[in-house]
């Protein structure tokens, strides 16, 4: 026997990949599936996808792998995944799927129809999460499917995360990490079981324990791959899946977080700002913290839920001509824009973003605001924006956690596809006044999930001892101080102010959006009768 290898599956929003992963941290081989369509709406707001689709284009990337690296499958130890989380299926008694996956990306919303009695209620007015709690409410697709599908619901003996369909179909196995139980489900973070009847959430998420699934510790084997899917996939039958977590905390595993000391930021779709604390806390009052791949620990988590896409929004909104520009040149366009703000100065010349393009929980009243535009700003200057604003709630997310943990962050490790532009992990240190770093890949979730696995078949003796072996930094982006000093100044006397002054603006705009929508519903009502 050669190397010992771990095949690790990362099913993300966009594409899926295969990984072949050394103890060394080095990938023996990659193999990225990108999805032609990542997903479908039969309304606007609407995410789905088919129930197999996730599958179907893990099998792809493992075919690929497993043909390209025949003569190594013999070195191969183990399998893991990891996986986009709040991705929810119904399964029939059968574990096959009703209807097809709702993404997490879905915004539709079920009918808050008061299910929360009302001595609750006025404890949580009390405290200022009656919004929140309906915003919860409203937003758990196992609500909109009870109050809209009824026959789904009544035929559903499991609800489940995609994650735990994906371990059914590799191992035949209907069970799940307790670090991947993330999404609008009843289940008790601290304690990393499912909640008690009398719990506060089944209020508000009322799935019976008998829809859910069997929760297993990270690093237990939940099974191993089946003849089946060594027929789909390419994969040897036989082997052993090991239960890790999901996506963001495998990331922030990967990304050798594993110290009080430490923060994790991640640059994608989504930006998560974690850290990795024994003791529980949460990131703001009534949400939870979520529990880490090491099975002693918890990550504490403040989300961008727009975060990069807001690069993707500017490309396709304002960016015509540099796409064609760096089309011309062989580069992507955000190696061309990110080239074009290098020389701008912190704080854009006046000009202010507030990245709010999606609400959150804690603040479901929000907006996204740009101000401050003069008669000299151009498009460079509104994309810098976009990243220093993106920076600025980083910096918000990080002294919340900090000073409701009671920890002191020395150093910050930067994983995603915004984790290769230098210019924003430059910008990120310079509003932080902390060295930010980068590891050898942006593939952390994978180094982070097939480091559970080379623990758990005793490659090393623990986490520590695995980062080690297989997280090296390759980049650090020191705080320039005279910078720093700027974007503070500009943060404590402009942007943290922001939204408490344009909040009362927030709520009048949202009755009169409202109020016309229904309006425009009932005209149309109108006409179709």
């Amino acid at each position: 026997m050669g190397t010992p290898l771990v095949m690790t599956f990362d099913v993300g929003t966009q594409s899926a990949r295969c990984i072949l992963v050394r103890p060394d941290g080095k990938f023996e081989d990659v193999c990225k599936v990108k999805y032609e369509e990542p997903y479908f709406s039969r309304q606007p707001g609407w995410a789905e996808q088919t129930p197999n689709f996730y599958y179907d284009q893990l099998c792809k990337a493992g075919r690929i792998i497993c043909e390209r690296n025949a003569d190594k499958l013999a070195d191969v130890i183990a399998v893991t995944s990891t996986v986009i989380r709040s991705t929810v299926m119904c399964l029939d008694k059968d574990n096959q799927p009703l209807r097809d996956i709702i993404v997490w990306l879905d915004k539709r919303k079920a009918h808050f129809d008061d299910p929360i009695p009302t001595h609750k209620q006025l404890m949580l007015k009390a405290v200022g999460m009656e919004d929140a709690i309906k915003i919860l409410y409203t937003s758990a697709a196992c609500n909109w499917i009870k109050q809209n599908e009824k026959e789904v619901w009544a035929n559903t003996a499991k609800y489940v995360l995609l994650p735990t369909y994906l371990n059914y179909k590799m191992t035949g196995v209907l069970k799940d990490s307790q670090a991947n139980m993330i999404g609008h489900i009843p289940f008790d973070y601290k304690n990393r079981r499912w909640s008690g009847k009398n719990d506060m959430i089944r209020a508000v998420l009322d799935i019976p324990v008998e829809k859910l699934c069997d929760l297993v510790p990270s690093g237990t084997v939940i099974g191993h791959t089946t003849e089946q899917f060594a027929k789909d996939a390419g994969v040897p039958a036989g082997l052993p899946l090991i239960a890790t977590g999901s996506d963001k905390g495998c990331e922030t595993l990967g990304l050798s977080v594993i110290h009080q000391n430490q923060a994790a930021m991640s640059l994608g779709t989504t930006v998560t700002v974690q850290l990795s604390l024994k003791k529980y806390v949460e990131p703001q009052p009534f949400i939870p913290a979520y529990p880490a791949v090491l099975n002693d620990m918890y990550n504490p988590e403040m989300e961008i839920f727009r975060g990069m896409w807001l690069v993707s929004w500017f490309i396709k909104e304002f960016g015509y001509e540099d796409v064609l520009e760096a089309k011309k040149l062989g580069i992507s366009p955000e190696e061309l824009l990110n080239d074009r703000i290098a020389d701008l100065p912190p704080c854009c010349d006046g000009l202010m973003l507030q990245p709010y393009w999606t609400p959150g929980v804690i603040n479901p009243n929000s907006r996204g605001a740009i101000i401050g535009f003069s008669d000299h700003h151009t498009r460079y200057h509104m994309y810098r924006a976009i990243l220093e604003g993106l920076g600025f709630e980083m910096l918000k997310s990080l002294t919340i956690m900090q000073r409701r943990a009671g920890v002191n962050v020395e150093e910050v490790f930067l994983g995603g596809g915004g984790s290769q532009s230098d210019v924003f992990c430059q910008i990120l240190a310079d509003i932080l006044g902390i060295p930010t770093k980068r590891i050898q890949t942006h593939e952390a979730s994978s180094i982070g999930s097939s480091m559970v696995a080379f623990v758990a078949q005793h490659v090393f003796t623990d986490y520590e001892d695995a980062s080690k072996h297989m997280v090296h930094e390759t980049s650090v982006f020191q705080p320039n101080p005279e910078t720093h000093q700027i974007y503070m100044d500009y943060y404590n006397s402009a942007y943290s102010r922001i939204y408490s002054q344009l909040e009362p603006l927030y709520r009048k705009i949202i009755k009169i959006v409202n109020r016309k929508y229904r309006q425009g519903a009932t005209k149309h009502e109108h006409q179709t009768v």
